[in-house]
């Protein structure tokens, strides 16, 4: 059974960092396309990075450029998003999510473009 696995979420004052872990279970990720999502209270689910499979291309919203890098280790079959100087904006639940690409230097950043969803990190940035 095809499973993600988010981790690293917690409350970290602003400025600070985080690195949040998407463990995968049931498939190599190294044949699928990756994407971190967050959803904030009151809003809709967002794009904040994407890999493709072969983790050349990467892709990041506008918000968390410079802030925020996506990366995998496939020998331990995990995908990463490094974060930091974090904003109270930045507050949301953090997912990750996964795709068969069609070519593996194809990145996705649509959350409808992808069929496989972890459960979710909390991440709270405050004082």
């Amino acid at each position: 059974q095809l499973q993600l696995v988010e981790s690293g979420g917690g409350l970290v004052q602003p400025g600070g960092s985080l690195r949040l872990s998407c463990a995968a279970s049931g498939f190599t990720l190294d044949k699928y396309a990756m994407g971190w999502f967050r959803q904030a209270p009151g809003k809709e689910r967002e794009g904040v990075s994407c890999m493709s499979s072969s983790g050349l291309t990467t892709n990041y919203v506008d918000s968390v450029k410079g802030r925020f890098t996506i990366s995998n280790d496939n020998t331990k079959n995990m995908v990463y998003l490094q974060m930091n100087n974090l904003k109270p904006e930045d507050t949301a639940v953090y997912y990750c999510a996964a795709r068969i690409p069609y070519s593996p230097d194809y990145h996705y950043t649509y959350e409808a473009e992808y069929a496989y969803w972890g459960q979710g990190t909390q991440v709270t940035v405050s004082s």
